[in-house]
């Protein structure tokens, strides 16, 4: 058989404590002071004893109460930290962005921007490919999100400029055999861009890892499976070797930098101060 512990009789029990009297807990927690009673009552049915063993002048837990004081702080904590983290405190702002994986190295500057520009902002976060958060923009799952990708975008955005892209990776594959590549899964259209570049210049070639996470994609082309397409700095980012030229067609790119809005955000205050943040944060990428 379960019993489930209600937290409001812990907090109850917490409230009490610290504050020294049952009128006190009453008035913090916005109730009767009989309901705080009927609260550490129904504790002490739990404890199958009382709480406390004086409620006079001087409040004197149990020894059973003491006990289940250590619990009933830490529940309440967890439950507090619980709901902090999805539910905004009342009145509280939330900015919800996106970052497409291949710029996501800027977040820390774009976070310690938008924390400088909206200090009282509670700021949520996720990165992907462009067209999963693209998606999510749509939905309105993101306020907005920075997005790197050919296709032009559907809903309101603002175009930051143009990425130059190049090819990292050295495989081993003898001549004329097809090259390996390693490429982001579908739906991407920088892996069409790839594709449609090598194909226009008769380049054969064969995928040899392919993946929906960057970490996978750079970790299979440093380590010698393919050659890989990313931003013009991988080499400055994650330490990628640049692909020798030969028998390499020009890179595809480049590509736009795009800020995507929700209909929902269009409007809003934060969205100037949060693109002005990430423009800064950009600032020595290699734009066209």
């Amino acid at each position: 058989m379960y019993h489930d512990l209600q937290v409001n009789r812990l907090r109850a029990l917490v409230t009490v404590v610290e504050l020294g009297g049952f009128r006190k807990a009453a008035e913090a927690l916005h109730v009767t002071q009989p309901a705080v009673s009927q609260q550490i009552r129904q504790l002490g049915g739990l404890v199958k004893g009382p709480i406390f063993t004086s409620t006079g002048r001087s409040l004197e837990l149990s020894t059973e109460g003491e006990e289940l004081l250590g619990y009933a702080r830490r529940i309440v904590a967890l439950n507090d930290e619980a709901v902090g983290r999805f539910v905004p405190p009342s009145g509280a702002a939330r900015l919800t962005i996106g970052v497409v994986n291949q710029l996501a190295e800027a977040l820390p500057e774009i976070l310690r921007l938008l924390n400088r520009g909206l200090p009282h902002v509670q700021v949520g976060v996720q990165t992907g490919l462009s067209e999963s958060l693209e998606n999510q923009v749509s939905s309105g799952q993101l306020d907005l999100a920075l997005l790197l990708q050919s296709e032009p975008v559907a809903g309101p955005a603002h175009q930051l400029g143009e990425m130059r892209m190049d090819w990292f990776g050295r495989p081993a594959h003898g001549e004329g055999a097809a090259l390996p590549l390693t490429l982001f899964t579908e739906p991407c259209t920088l892996r069409r861009r790839i594709v449609d570049a090598l194909d226009a210049s008769e380049v054969p070639w064969r995928v040899a890892y392919e993946g929906p996470e960057l970490v996978g994609l750079r970790s299979a082309a440093k380590a010698g499976l393919g050659v890989a397409c990313l931003v013009a700095n991988g080499d400055e980012l994650w330490g990628l070797p640049r692909a020798a030229r030969n028998a390499l067609p020009s890179a595809p790119g480049p590509l736009p930098v795009t800020v995507a809005l929700s209909a929902n955000a269009t409007d809003s205050e934060y969205v100037p101060i949060a693109e002005r943040a990430i423009q800064q944060a950009l600032r020595d990428y290699p734009f066209a």
